[in-house]
C-alpha cells in the first residue's frame, strides 16, 4: 500500500501556488486579515527582489515622458501586462486610492507597487529608480542651465510629447476593457469624462471621483460582487505610524520654520506643505511653489519658469522640479544638500499618506458596499484618463496633420506590433525633427 499523501492547510497551499506564479497571496492575506486584523502582515510574497524593482523602475524613470497621466500608462504596460506583478484590478485599485490622496499620483502608485513586489526595500527602490533620473537632470540644469534650447531641441521635445499621446491612448483602451467592461461602468466612465474635458483643476478631479463612488454604490452592487484586490496588506500599526509621522512633520516643520526664515528648515517646510496639500499632481503644485518662493525672494520668476519649462521635457515625475529649485535657491557651496532637502520634503508627505491609505483601505476592501464604491471609482478613473488623453496630452502635442499621422503610427506600433516605448520615443523624436 502506498503511504498517504501529506497535505498542507488550504491557506498554505494557496499561498504556495501564488508564489509559484509570481503573484502576492493577496486573497490569503485578506482572509487572514478578516479573521484577525492584529496579525496582518506586509503582503508582498511574490519572490521579487529590490534590485529587480530598482532596475525596472530605473528604466521607467529614463523613458516615461508626458507627465503623471502618461506615467500611469507606462506603469500599466510594464507592471501589469509585461511583468504581471499585479492584476488590472489591483492596479486600478491603487490608482483609485492614490487619486483620492494629495501628492504625486504616479510616484505613489510606483511606491506601492514596489512594496507589493519586494517589501519596504522594494518600495524605496521603486521610488528611487523612477525619481533619480529626472532629479539628477533637474539638478544639473540648475547648475548649467542653457540660455537658448534652439529649434531642433524644441522639435525633439515635441516628439516626446507625441510619444505620450500613443502611450496614454493605449493605456486608456486597456484599462477601459478591464475596469469598465459593462454598460453601467462605461456610463460612469463617460459621465466622468465629459465634465473633465472642460474643468481641469484638481478639485474637479476629486469631485468626479467622489461622483464615481456614489454612482458605484447605486449601480454596481450586482455588477461587482468582489472588491478590487489591493496588492498589499499592512498591519494597522503601519497605517497609524505613517499618519502620525505625516502630521508630526507637518506641525514640526511649520513651527520650526518660524525660527528660520530662509534656511534649510524653512525650505523643507515650504516643499512639505506643498506636497501635503496638493491634489492633481505636479501641474497643480507648481503655482503653489511659485507663490511661496517668488514673492518671498527665494528665486526670481524668470528662473523659476525656466526650470518649469525644462521639467516638462524630461522623463519622470514633475515633482522633481524641487531638485532644481533647491539647487537654484542654495548658497554657493552646498547646492546638493538643498536640492536633497527640497526633493525629499515634497515627496515624503504623499508617500506617507499612500502607505496609510493602503493599510486602512485594506481593512474594509472586502465589504460589499466598498466593492461597489471602488468599482464606481475605477470606472471614473477610466473617464479621468480619457479626458486627460484629450486635454492636456492631445491638445498640447498634436498641432498639425503631420502630428496626427506620427501619433497614429506610434499608437499602431505600440498596440499592434508591441514595439517597446523607447523605440517609439526615438521614432517620434526623429519624425518630429525631420518634419519641423
Amino acid at each position: 500500500m502506498s503511504s498517504p499523501r501529506k497535505t498542507s492547510p488550504p491557506d498554505e497551499r494557496s499561498a504556495t501556488r501564488l508564489r509559484n506564479t509570481g503573484q502576492a497571496p493577496t486573497a490569503v492575506a485578506s482572509a487572514r486579515l478578516n479573521d484577525d486584523t492584529t496579525t496582518a502582515t506586509i503582503g508582498p510574497a511574490s519572490a521579487g527582489s529590490p534590485v529587480e524593482v530598482l532596475w525596472v523602475a530605473l528604466k521607467l524613470g529614463l523613458t516615461s515622458f508626458g507627465g503623471p497621466i502618461a506615467h500611469l500608462g507606462y506603469f500599466e504596460r510594464t507592471y501589469v501586462r509585461q511583468r504581471q506583478w499585479l492584476s488590472s484590478d489591483q492596479y486600478g485599485g491603487l490608482i483609485s486610492l492614490c487619486q483620492l490622496l494629495p501628492g504625486p499620483t504616479s510616484s505613489q502608485v510606483g511606491f506601492l507597487i514596489g512594496l507589493h513586489r519586494a517589501g519596504w526595500l522594494g518600495a524605496f527602490a521603486a521610488w528611487a529608480g523612477f525619481t533619480l533620473p529626472s532629479a539628477l537632470l533637474m539638478f544639473a540644469f540648475a547648475l548649467w542651465a542653457p540660455t537658448d534650447p534652439g529649434p531642433r531641441m524644441h522639435a525633439g521635445l515635441h516628439g516626446l510629447m507625441l510619444t505620450a499621446v500613443a502611450v496614454v491612448a493605449q493605456a486608456v483602451g486597456s484599462m477601459a476593457r478591464t475596469l469598465a467592461p459593462d454598460l453601467r461602468r462605461r456610463t460612469i466612465a463617460l459621465a466622468a469624462c465629459v465634465p473633465l474635458l472642460f474643468l481641469h483643476t484638481g478639485v474637479a478631479q476629486l469631485l468626479t471621483l467622489a461622483g464615481g463612488a456614489i454612482a458605484g454604490i447605486v449601480l454596481c452592487r450586482s455588477v461587482s460582487p468582489m472588491a478590487p484586490k489591493l496588492p498589499a496588506v499592512l498591519h494597522t500599526r503601519v497605517a497609524w505610524t505613517a499618519l502620525g509621522l505625516f502630521l508630526a512633520l507637518l506641525v514640526g516643520l511649520s513651527a520650526s520654520a518660524l525660527l528660520q526664515r530662509h534656511g534649510p528648515i524653512a525650505l523643507a517646510n515650504i516643499f512639505y506643505r506643498s506636497g501635503a496639500f496638493v491634489f492633481g499632481g505636479g501641474h497643480v503644485v507648481l503655482p503653489l511653489l511659485q507663490q511661496a518662493l517668488v514673492p518671498a525672494g527665494w528665486i526670481s520668476d524668470d528662473r523659476f519658469l525656466a526650470g518649469y519649462g525644462f521639467a516638462q521635457a524630461i522623463p519622470g515625475p514633475l515633482f522633481t522640479l524641487a531638485a532644481y529649485l533647491g539647487a537654484a535657491i542654495a548658497p554657493p557651496h552646498p547646492p546638493l544638500l538643498w536640492a536633497l532637502v527640497a526633493l525629499l520634503a515634497i515627496f515624503l508627505p504623499g508617500l506617507l499618506l499612500a502607505v496609510a491609505g493602503l493599510s486602512l483601505l485594506g481593512l474594509i476592501a472586502g465589504r460589499k458596499i466598498v466593492s461597489a464604491t471602488l468599482a464606481g471609482i475605477n470606472a471614473a478613473v477610466v473617464g479621468l484618463l480619457a479626458a486627460a488623453l484629450y486635454n492636456p496630452v492631445w491638445t498640447s502635442a498634436v498641432q498639425t496633420p503631420i502630428d496626427v499621422v506620427i501619433a497614429l503610427v506610434a499608437f499602431i506600433l505600440l498596440q499592434r506590433f508591441k514595439t517597446p516605448p523607447i523605440l517609439i520615443a526615438a521614432l517620434c523624436v526623429g519624425a518630429s525633427i525631420t518634419t519641423a
